[in-house]
């Protein structure tokens, strides 16, 4: 099959996990190769890119089957798209704890100067707010690294926990509307937050929250949608 121009590729999983790349194109559906005979996917190269047009998005999509859990994929499901938050979540997220931990601090110190309250060591208060942020910190960035955000020629998928996992999906043709948030600090890092809601909800069920490239992701969730799920409302 010829590679057209402006054609991207994508991920075939079986459901043992093996992961193989097979280019895109309009026809690709109709056309697609059968698999090997040894239930390996069919494979034409060895990288795989998610980009269509514009800025490159997302992951390879070959760490599909290392960043989701086991089976979550079905057989032959396609994957067009595989996120996950800004590495910003990591301080954006922690940052409500940390100006709390900084205020506490500052508050204690003003108060043991001006009031001779000397029942605590400034350095060890400090020592204290030091290792209360770091641990915020390190735990945020475990949030970071349990949350993926899938797209798939069937679903749409958002994986997070660190000790208890929870998994959202929806098939394309159950997403009812598609809602874009840009809150004030994530605009300052040209980021942004997509909700998704699904037939007989009236509020979003899940988000891709603190994306980069927000737009360019919401365009290509939209493309999937119409092309695989049907007609989609959106907001």
């Amino acid at each position: 099959m010829r590679k057209r121009r402006g054609s991207f590729r994508r991920l075939t999983l079986c459901p043992g996990g093996v992961g193989g790349v097979e280019p895109i194109g309009p026809s690709f559906v109709a056309n697609r190769p059968p698999p090997a005979e040894n239930g390996r996917p069919y494979r034409t190269g060895d990288t795989a890119r998610n980009d269509v047009t514009g800025p490159a998005l997302g992951l390879p999509l070959e760490r599909a089957d290392t960043l989701l859990p086991a089976d979550l994929l079905h057989g032959g499901e396609l994957v067009l798209l595989l996120l996950k938050p800004s590495a910003w979540f990591i301080l954006l997220g922690s940052l409500g704890t940390l100006t709390l931990i900084a205020g506490c601090t500052a508050g204690l110190l003003v108060l043991r100067q001006w009031l001779g309250i000397m029942a605590f060591d400034a350095g060890q208060l400090l020592s204290l707010a030091f290792t209360l942020a770091g641990l915020r910190l390190i735990w945020q960035f475990f949030e970071w690294l349990s949350r993926s955000y899938v797209l798939t020629d069937r679903r749409i998928l958002r994986v997070k926990g660190v000790l208890r996992v929870e998994v959202f999906q929806a098939r394309l043709e159950h997403i009812q509307h598609i809602e874009m948030h840009f809150s004030l600090r994530e605009r300052f890092f040209a980021l942004g937050t997509i909700a998704f809601a699904t037939s007989g909800s009236a509020y979003p069920e899940a988000y891709w929250v603190m994306l980069r490239h927000p737009i360019a992701v919401h365009k290509r969730i939209l493309d999937a949608i119409n092309r695989y799920g049907g007609h989609l409302r959106m907001n």
